[in-house]
């Protein structure tokens, strides 16, 4: 490490910069994972069906991951700083043509949202890379810990915001809101987010080779993504299963819920500590996956014969299955090195959000057919491989 970057990481300014990823993360959340808020107005206003609302909900992340490598490659080229303005500001400029601009071609509609999705998703790869870049590799597993809170901040922006909205100004013109956000995120890190120094390469040094030749960057990938399936597990079906199953009301329901987002989105900042006071992500990581399989079988346990095992394990459940977000983006970026972080996280981002797309649906169907306690059990093998995947022996020092 240059005597340059050692200070860079010292400077106080790493705060501001990650204040301002998380703002600009946050913010572009609040796009593409709000408009499922705005479904009773879109089906009221245009008389939509579920099936044709859902092409609406699904444009944005559809958008997103066709995208997800090609920034994160800019960013490793052209600096973090370039493209995440370029992305929130052109994605703004999408989000605020569907929100001002006329809604009855419902086709040029999806496609402005799907636009809208793939430019705002520039800061996904780009702000993980930057905030690795500011922080030094002690501070880095709070530092991303912190950063991975600003997707529930996002829903909870859009949660209580958009809905109300679109009530009253239309669900379309509700989207002025994540476009306004995403606009003032544009401009702070054009103005005070500059790029982390980078070590220059020697005249004539060839490019960086692929991290993926010799190291477990793949089980990384893998690792994480089979995690995301308790962690969809218990935010999507929480709610529901209070509701119809423990017969609570659902404000008591969603009171619970919202509580154990604050409480998860703290877990993740515990969890970076953790792994920095460890000098490791991966033993961590192993045994949070443990954990999370620990959980799910306790909530089928409880499902069939103690309730207050089943609420129990939902409120621990919240916190756990979430914890390890940030070790493996920290352990992406350090495995990848600063020439490849960038591609790395997009791969990252990419395999989680197909995940994430696939498991409510086919953790429902089983859950249909079968009930809450057979679904959770199966859905319990997800975190038990990822306990023999994650690569505890392949971890190495970071390169930068």
């Amino acid at each position: 490490m240059t005597v340059t970057t050692a200070e860079h990481t010292r400077s106080r300014r790493r705060w501001l910069v990650l204040a301002i990823g998380v703002f600009s993360q946050a913010s572009a959340c609040a796009f593409v994972y709000g408009i499922p808020f705005l479904v009773p107005q879109l089906r009221d206003t245009f008389g939509l069906s579920l099936a044709a609302v859902g092409v609406y909900v699904a444009a944005p992340t559809a958008g997103l991951l066709l995208t997800l490598v090609a920034w994160g490659a800019a960013a490793d080229r052209f600096g973090e700083r370039k493209v995440m303005a370029l992305g929130l500001s052109a994605g703004s400029l999408a989000m605020g043509w569907v929100a001002l601009g006329p809604h009855d071609d419902g086709a040029g509609v999806v496609v402005l949202l799907g636009l809208a999705g793939a430019l705002s998703s520039s800061v996904w790869a780009a702000s993980g890379r930057m905030v690795m870049g500011w922080f030094p590799r002690t501070e880095r597993g709070v530092a991303m810990g912190i950063r991975q809170t600003a997707q529930p901040l996002g829903v909870g922006i859009a949660g209580l915001v958009l809905p109300t909205l679109g009530q009253h100004l239309g669900p379309f013109t509700a989207l002025a809101v994540p476009a306004g956000l995403c606009l003032v995120a544009a401009v702070l890190i054009a103005t005070l987010a500059p790029d982390p120094p980078r070590e220059p390469r020697a005249e004539g040094e060839p490019a960086a080779r692929s991290p993926y030749s010799g190291t477990p960057l793949w089980r990384i990938h893998l690792s994480s993504a089979l995690l995301v399936v308790p962690q969809f597990a218990i935010a999507v079906f929480s709610t529901e299963y209070l509701v119809r199953e423990q017969h609570w009301a659902a404000a008591s329901a969603g009171a619970f819920v919202a509580v154990m987002q604050v409480v998860g989105a703290a877990g993740r900042i515990g969890a970076g500590w953790w792994s920095d006071r460890v000098g490791s992500r991966m033993r961590p990581m192993r045994q949070l996956a443990a954990g999370a399989a620990f959980v799910l079988l306790a909530f089928a346990l409880g499902d069939l014969v103690a309730p207050w095992l089943a609420v129990a394990a939902l409120a621990v459940g919240a916190v756990v299955s979430v914890a390890d977000n940030g070790l493996a983006y920290t352990a992406v970026a350090e495995m990848a090195g600063s020439s490849w972080s960038g591609r790395a996280l997009g791969i990252q981002n990419t395999g989680q959000n197909l995940v994430s797309a696939a498991a409510p649906v086919a953790l429902g169907a089983i859950i249909g057919v079968a009930g809450y306690a057979v679904g959770f059990a199966l859905a319990a093998l997800a975190p038990l491989a990822a306990v023999a995947t994650t690569p505890v022996k392949g971890e190495r020092p970071p390169s930068w």
